[in-house]
């Protein structure tokens, strides 16, 4: 067994985490942060609010993508990629990826990497492309779908059935985030598949999408150099150069300033693969990528994304450019409800961790500790609850708990703190 499997919770600077297996160990608290596969609400482990005639009335969720073992393989790419790979490589042809135009024939398409390929240094062995989510992820999607079944259509009744009368989904245009749409649905109703309705996901294009986000915004950027070029940020650089040499060498990434500007792809390249169950990279020479190195890469990514989003000077401005938009819908759904005007009793949303990330640092779960890189399937509920004593209040759920600042706000409050996440003319300001 190798190293990594025998290696299930890593300590990371005294918090500890899971990066090798979407099942988190029994010793360990069931809300212990797990990257392969986030908690999140579940029966076992929900309690409604301790108000009398306390009602669920309405709720928005963000998620993030999921992925297990098998898992979404990585992003980015080593500039020798296969040699960094076990010589069978990456299977995902145990998932059948669909893709055709209504009314025409039903088609799938399938990764075939021909190993005569003059370029198939740059990429695995197998039948996976870069960023593919596969069958495992899949299935963390439908077990994620049957927890939150069961705690809002089982448990509160607050969902009867699953349609689109109740349930607005929005995803981005990724395939993976769609997919991850079809496992909820289907954990939440198995039946789905037998019906003939097919199920809209809303997306926006691409290039203004507010859910990744991807709009561009170059007064954002200046800001995010900025506060990335103070010796805040480069002391951690400069403090960690051994480990950046070490990998660089053992990789061939040395002196690749995606690379060596944080740790970013590593952190991606290495969870890919231990919540895949493969093993840390090994080059043609036998080095390897050490647990020890890895654990490392692990706490700095936390550190980072803490920083880039959370505890920079002007990292809130930084994340109200680039998130604003998306601030402002989620505001407009509640307003919506308030003045009773929703049509929906839940909106979903599927993104990315960047969406997590600057959602948990716009409703201030970065004031109550440090954020950490969001984990593949993190949750934030948003739940609307009505009471004859105190109105509309919100409780807002992160990872399957309730957010000890936002456990029972009135509505109206909660909408101001949206608002205030939302600079005015935030065109104006992205391209000035």
């Amino acid at each position: 067994m190798s190293q990594v499997n025998l290696r299930v919770a890593a300590q990371v600077n005294g918090t500890t985490g899971v990066y090798n297996s979407s099942v988190t160990p029994s010793s360990l608290p069931w809300n212990t942060y797990n990257y392969c596969n986030a908690p999140h609400v579940k029966v076992a482990h929900y309690s409604e609010p301790k108000t009398g005639d306390a009602e669920l009335v309405y709720m928005n969720v963000m998620f993030r993508h999921h992925k297990a073992r098998p898992s979404r393989t990585p992003d980015n790419l080593y500039p020798n990629e296969n040699v960094l790979n076990p010589f069978s490589g990456w299977d995902c042809s145990d998932f059948i990826q669909l893709n055709y135009a209504s009314g025409t024939a039903v088609v799938f398409h399938e990764t075939v990497i021909p190993a005569d390929h003059p370029f198939l240094s740059q990429i695995w062995n197998g039948t996976c492309d870069a960023g593919q989510f596969t069958a495992g992820g899949l299935a963390d999607a439908v077990k994620h779908g049957q927890d939150f079944w069961s705690v809002y259509s089982h448990k509160l009744g607050f969902l009867k059935t699953v349609n689109q009368k109740d349930m607005y989904i929005r995803t981005s245009t990724e395939d993976r985030t769609q997919q991850v749409a079809s496992g909820l649905l289907f954990g939440m109703d198995p039946n789905i598949v037998k019906s003939s309705k097919k199920w809209p996901l809303r997306t926006q294009p691409s290039n203004i999408d507010s859910l990744v986000p991807s709009y561009s915004c170059p007064a954002a950027d200046a800001i995010r150099d900025a506060y990335q070029s103070v010796p805040a940020w480069t002391d951690h650089l400069v403090a960690n150069q051994d480990l950046a040499d070490r990998l660089g060498n053992m990789l061939g990434t040395a002196n690749m300033s995606a690379w060596t500007s944080w740790y970013d792809h590593y952190f991606d390249t290495f969870t890919s693969r231990t919540c895949h169950g493969h093993s840390l990279p090994c080059n043609t020479s036998g080095a390897c990528v050490s647990q020890t190195d890895a654990d490392r890469v692990y706490a700095l990514g936390d550190l980072e994304y803490n920083y880039i989003w959370n505890a920079a000077e002007n990292a809130t401005t930084y994340n109200q450019l680039t998130f604003g938009v998306m601030f402002s819908e989620l505001a407009a759904n509640f307003r919506s409800f308030k003045s009773g005007s929703e049509t929906y009793k839940s909106r979903l949303y599927v993104g990315h961790d960047g969406s997590m990330i600057r959602l948990a640092s716009g409703l201030g779960l970065g004031k109550l500790a440090p954020l950490r890189w969001p984990a593949l399937g993190s949750e934030i509920v948003m739940e609307v609850w009505k009471t004859s004593a105190d109105g509309l209040r919100v409780r807002v759920m992160h990872e399957g708990t309730p957010v000890s600042s936002l456990t029972w706000v009135p509505l109206d409050d909660f909408i101001n703190l949206l608002e205030a996440q939302v600079p005015s003319n935030i065109f104006g300001i992205c391209n000035a």
